[in-house]
């Protein structure tokens, strides 16, 4: 039976609070956040919230195919005996000296992800031997000092006295807490100090500075909002014994997620980009998965339209044949939707374009043959309570008839991105400013894909390090200009900040055209760059063809334009006015001088990883001061 089966689905009109007031408002597009007298009657008390069947009941073992729970338990018995490895200070310190992030996370992501398996496999035995091996997991957990990473922290140490709630700590809480509840039973067979001990830790380490302290994140309109929420709302229900605590902090949770939809547009567009809905919309859904289930369905937004197009953007940035439109800081090229995550979202949405893309992904990954595989890599390290859900639900998939989103366009106008497939080819724009979160500056670049494979890309992010997010983040050349599908006038590349915007920006299926003169500083000496952008199909040949034209005009002619493309598999430049890149051709004037820069020297592993083939630059160069408009065109054949 579908866990959410019994919690109705239509909505329920709630009153408003402002952040922790009481006193009333109306929000037009249906708050998240109820009124405090309501709240009380409807959030389960402390101890009274049981969200989902303990490992101890029969219903793992009903619902669960077995073949699944096979795989589920013979993964985490690869796990059951190996050591529970402290994360050395010196590793932690090495952040503050050189920036590099990397070499920690890693090694706290794996201890995690040792804990979460294990404990999944006990899950499913419904407990057994495994329980031993999560309980020194649980144990190792609790003598680390501070359970985030350096890059969130202020202090080139970890301190016992400062738990900054960060994303890591609150998903370590979050992994500790599902383990405890699911398997409270079992662990308490060994020693009921465990499953105390934890609640005290949980206490310390995020249920009371995430109550007590005034973070940024609260009011944030961007992914460290939901995804800490989601975490924080966890241990809140299944550990806060205090009632007024408990009621104080959900209210906090709801006017932090009141923000983060406030700050969303009402496409549902997120301008982190498609690898980041995965902790942006999708755990403001796991946020009010846990408020319908603690309310017996009082709070419920399955209905609310600006929402579902949150959720809805999972299909509108995908591509095809697993690759996704991977815009802003976008660590993968390929599907990012996590299948623990999207079937359950489409069901409580019911949405049958998610449930027909969740039964995709599982067949695309072939999740019936690598059920912990996947689980293992649905995040940096899995997330418990998504699998769990998912686990209970999995069953669905057999019976949900795999369907492809190959939508033929989209428009998001508030995020200023199109897509648009015709024939072989797909086509996404974005227009928007240079201040997005996760900001690449990039406005008015393109990518464009043929039979489901890259041609010409955005490069994404290589490995996060302290230059990333500190005033030189725009030195990487990932965050350049010169390195998407841009011009550069007159030796200058476009600058951040939200007053380099598009202007006058035009949108019809197939088509978009925008006014990127505003996106470069005056220096470069630009009074009007109108690119226009336009995809079609000629049937009868069998072929599409993208065409891009840039009409403008320049004060004076300082530097020679150049034309940045960025190709995911090396060019073949066959004659003047002609380059072959994969399966496609570009067309552009015979009288640019046209070079070929290969860019693996610059690409780190992460990015060589994204890009198998290689990134190349291919550079258009015009220094003739009559030509005030250039044309290419990239044509394909099915």
């Amino acid at each position: 039976m579908n866990l959410f089966s019994k919690l109705p689905r239509s909505f329920k009109p709630l009153c408003c609070i402002f952040a922790l007031c009481s006193s009333m408002t109306v929000w037009a597009d249906r708050t998240i956040i109820a009124d405090t007298a309501l709240l009380q009657q409807w959030l389960a008390m402390p101890g009274q919230f049981h969200p989902l069947p303990t490992a101890s009941q029969d219903t793992w073992r009903q619902a669960v195919p077995q073949a699944i729970r096979t795989q589920y338990i013979l993964s985490a018995q690869y796990y059951s005996g190996k050591p529970w490895p402290s994360l050395p200070l010196s590793l932690f310190a090495e952040f503050k000296r050189t920036g590099e992030r990397a070499s920690f996370e890693q090694a706290s992501f794996a201890k995690r992800r040792q804990l979460a398996m294990l404990a999944m496999g006990a899950v499913m035995q419904g407990g057994g031997p495994l329980v031993k091996d999560v309980a020194d997991g649980l144990w190792s957990l609790m003598d680390e000092t501070w359970w985030g990473v350096p890059a969130h922290y202020k202090h080139n140490v970890p301190l016992a006295g400062d738990q900054t709630v960060d994303l890591f700590n609150a998903e370590t809480a979050s992994l500790v807490a599902w383990t405890t509840y699911m398997l409270r039973s079992q662990l308490d067979s060994i020693s009921p100090e465990i499953a105390q001990k934890v609640g005290r830790e949980l206490q310390r380490r995020i249920l009371q500075p995430a109550l007590k302290q005034r973070y940024w994140w609260k009011t944030a309109g961007m992914n460290w909002n939901p995804w800490i929420c989601s975490n924080w709302l966890t241990c809140v229900l299944l550990f806060e014994n205090d009632r007024d605590r408990q009621l104080m902090a959900v209210k906090q949770i709801m006017a932090a997620m009141q923000a983060f939809v406030d700050a969303y547009p009402a496409d549902g567009g997120c301008d982190e980009g498609a690898d980041y809905w995965d902790r942006a919309a999708a755990s403001l859904y796991e946020c009010l998965r846990l408020l319908s289930l603690a309310t017996k369905g009082h709070i419920n937004h399955a209905d609310n339209p600006k929402i579902r197009a949150m959720m809805a953007y999972a299909y509108h940035s995908y591509i095809e044949n697993g690759y996704c439109v991977n815009f802003a800081d976008a660590h993968k090229n390929r599907m990012p939707q996590q299948l623990n995550v999207i079937l359950p979202m489409a069901q409580y949405f019911a949405d049958d374009t998610l449930k027909g893309f969740a039964a995709y992904i599982a067949e695309h990954k072939q999740w019936k043959q690598r059920v912990a595989e996947t689980f293992l890599r649905s995040g940096n390290y899995p997330t418990l309570g998504r699998e769990l859900f998912f686990a209970l639900q999995c069953a669905d998939l057999f019976s949900i008839t795999p369907r492809e989103p190959l939508l033929p366009d989209v428009w998001l106008p508030q995020l200023q991105v199109m897509t648009a497939r015709r024939g072989p080819l797909f086509l996404a724009v974005k227009g928007g400013h240079n201040d997005e979160s996760h900001n690449h500056n990039d406005v008015g670049s393109f990518i464009i894909y043929a039979h489901g494979k890259p041609v010409l890309v955005d490069a994404g992010v290589g490995t996060y390090t302290a230059t990333t997010f500190s005033k030189q983040r725009y030195s990487i050349w990932t965050m350049q200009s010169q390195y998407h599908n841009l011009p550069q006038v007159n030796g200058f590349d476009q600058r951040e900040g939200r007053n380099y915007a598009a202007k006058n920006v035009k949108y019809s299926p197939g088509h978009i055209s925008m006014d990127l003169a505003n996106t470069y500083p005056t220096e470069a000496g630009i009074s009007k760059w109108v690119r226009s952008i336009e995809i079609s199909e000629t049937k009868r040949e069998k072929q599409a063809q993208v065409v891009i034209k840039d009409k403008y005009a320049l004060d004076s002619l300082i530097a020679p334009t150049r034309w940045m493309l960025l190709a995911a598999v090396q060019p073949q430049c066959t004659e003047p006015g002609k380059i072959i890149i994969g399966s496609c051709t570009l067309h552009y004037h015979p009288g640019l001088n046209a070079t070929i820069e290969p860019l693996e020297s610059v690409m780190d592993s992460h990015l060589k990883s994204m890009w198998q083939e290689g990134l190349y630059r291919v550079i258009l160069t015009n220094d003739d001061p009559r030509l005030t408009s250039l044309e290419l065109r990239i044509s394909g054949k099915e």
